[in-house]
């Protein structure tokens, strides 16, 4: 049985520092939708399952980051950084005259948790999906980083092919059993494009390559500390992710835990998830002067 959404999306390509981005919009456009950021090797269009149970006067949208779903390929390759860039300019864009609602999961939220320090006024709440960051890296790490690195530059990676959307669904419920079979479906078709052989993956391989640069926590942890905006955090509560979850955090952040779930809880047990975020937001409305 094939997915059937509540909320039809529609798709729109727009110019953006230099790149053909991808976004796909839920209800009718406005100055002031709720903004949906997707994680790492992920697209807008699995915010599908999440948009269903969000009530249906908010609009929303959901961008594809650079070199993922229909966003055009960096040729340049990808650098953390320009993820904010590509945020600021999104959020000018979409939302011109106010501060920005975001949800934003693992990787998106990670950037926009970061970007809400960076630009503190400029969001006026942030729901993070365990973006919870990385862990700590220490500088004798460098030379085998560096090393992996140009190795992998050296031999890239190359577009991951299957036979079908069906074998990709089989793979991911093996992969994640909490997954139901039209939800395992759906997400197959939307990471993949048809060849006449098969399916490929979406995103650029390039994407796999070992950053070279070791992530430096203390200085995401100077960003989230300036954080202004109420947070809300989601974690799972069978996620490996949790343990990443460390004592520095924005002093307005509420946390919830979501039963049974693991990382990927929007696309698990989204009417839970959506539960909170619509409690969140109406909190956030109350207190607002």
């Amino acid at each position: 049985m094939s997915y059937e959404p509540g909320r039809v999306p529609w798709q729109e390509d727009i110019p953006l520092r230099g790149l053909r981005h991808r976004l796909t919009w839920w209800g009718e456009r406005t100055s002031t939708p709720t903004v949906l950021l997707h994680g790492f090797l992920d697209t807008g269009a699995t915010w599908q399952f999440l948009a269903d149970y969000l009530p249906p006067s908010w609009t929303l949208v959901a961008p594809d980051w650079r070199g993922f779903g229909a966003t055009e390929w960096a040729p340049g390759g990808y650098w953390f950084p320009d993820y904010f860039a590509d945020l600021d300019a999104l959020l000018d864009h979409l939302v011109p005259q106010s501060r920005a609602k975001v949800i934003g999961h693992s990787m998106g939220a990670n950037i926009a948790k970061m970007y809400a320090g960076i630009r503190p006024q400029r969001l006026q709440w942030l729901v993070n999906l365990e973006g919870v960051g990385l862990s700590r890296t220490q500088p004798d790490q460098a030379p085998g980083r560096y090393a992996q690195w140009l190795d992998e530059v050296r031999d890239p990676f190359k577009p991951g092919r299957y036979e079908s959307a069906e074998q990709l669904a089989t793979i991911l419920r093996m992969r994640n059993p909490r997954l139901t079979a039209d939800a395992a479906e759906f997400i197959a078709k939307a990471w993949t494009r048809p060849l006449p052989d098969g399916v490929e993956l979406r995103f650029d391989p390039r994407h796999r390559q070992v950053n070279p640069i070791l992530y430096r926590r203390d200085e995401a942890e100077a960003c989230w500390a300036r954080v202004a905006a109420p947070m809300l955090l989601v974690t799972g509560e069978v996620s490996e992710h949790r343990t990443r979850h460390g004592a520095t955090h924005p002093t307005e952040q509420r946390t919830v835990t979501i039963p049974g779930c693991g990382h990927m809880m929007h696309h698990e047990d989204p009417a839970t998830v959506a539960k909170h975020i619509v409690a969140f937001e109406r909190d956030c409305a109350a207190s607002t002067p």
